[in-house]
């Protein structure tokens, strides 16, 4: 298959187009500047230059793919605070893919979250929703990625095969990716390595080379409509998260009481209490996908953290 990956260069973009590429497929890659450019060809993928605002190159790449990922997401204008602007300009990127895709039955993936914002310790299966934006009407809004996640999910009755993949909030790879590197960093900054309250809180976690072939499995073979779970842990604790950065950091580790997290872990507050443990059943039933990475506690202990 010709494969249109954005965000190839990131961190499961980066395991992913050597993924693709190794099972035959051809990778062609969205890159917005000259260092984006340059690490896709190096892993082999060919190049088109742009953003996601630039919806007609998106959509003439899409238009000429076997299959779209759709990875790339503006992480820095949700941490600064406006998810609704990032989550706007992932829903156009959407629909102008699935709109060059309708009635073809040709994949399009994108990335969600198993993170529940209220998320209160019952373990989430693939059959159940994230914070359910209340039925298709609200979906149509793109609030957040998980409404967008829910407008992905209804483009099966357009004839496309939209598959959502629900990430674990720490996908890993040497130490490193997705909420841990704010952890770091924020461990950092205060040099207080912090977990909220009794830190029995637990967040999943997956290494990177199991989600590269998670996504590669659901490219071949996942029906359209699906929802697969990038979970190679079900829950660990943030104290024992906590734990292993201060350790191999050298920094103290102190539970932060209530009334303090939003002074230590500053717009990080919004997620850290949530205890969202996830399961991966139903998607390695569906796929024969086995997770066999390196663990987080393990992946943590074992690199410098940068």
């Amino acid at each position: 298959m010709k494969v249109f990956v954005t965000g190839a260069t990131g961190l499961i973009g980066s395991a992913l187009v050597p993924e693709l590429i190794a099972a035959g497929h051809e990778v062609v890659a969205l890159a917005r500047s000259d260092a984006s450019a340059a690490r896709a060809d190096s892993l082999g993928a060919s190049v088109v230059r742009g953003t996601l605002d630039d919806t007609d190159v998106i959509a003439d790449a899409a238009r000429h793919a076997d299959g779209v990922i759709h990875l790339a997401f503006d992480h820095d204008m949700m941490f600064g605070g406006n998810m609704a602007g990032a989550a706007a300009l992932d829903r156009r990127a959407i629909e102008v893919m699935a709109e060059a895709l309708e009635g073809t039955g040709r994949p399009l993936m994108i990335a969600g979250g198993v993170l529940r914002i209220d998320g209160d310790g019952e373990v989430l299966t693939e059959d159940m929703n994230v914070n359910a934006p209340g039925g298709d009407e609200a979906s149509t809004q793109p609030v957040d990625r998980t409404s967008n996640a829910h407008f992905t999910l209804g483009l099966a009755r357009r004839g496309i095969r939209s598959v959502v993949v629900r990430l674990a909030p720490i996908v890993h790879g040497d130490g490193q990716g997705g909420f841990l590197s704010p952890l770091v960093w924020i461990a950092q900054g205060a040099s207080i390595s912090g977990y909220p309250e009794d830190g029995e809180n637990r967040w999943p976690a997956a290494h990177v080379a199991d989600i590269a072939t998670l996504y590669r499995l659901g490219l071949e073979k996942a029906p359209a409509g699906s929802v697969l779970h990038g979970v190679g842990e079900v829950g660990i604790s943030l104290r024992s998260i906590a734990t292993a950065i201060g350790e191999r950091l050298n920094l103290p580790v102190r539970s932060i009481p209530h009334d303090a997290l939003v002074d230590h872990f500053g717009g990080f507050s919004f997620f850290i209490r949530s205890d969202c443990p996830a399961s991966n059943t139903a998607t390695r039933a569906l796929l024969g996908w086995e997770p066999t990475g390196l663990g987080l506690i393990d992946d943590i202990g074992n690199v410098l953290l940068a």
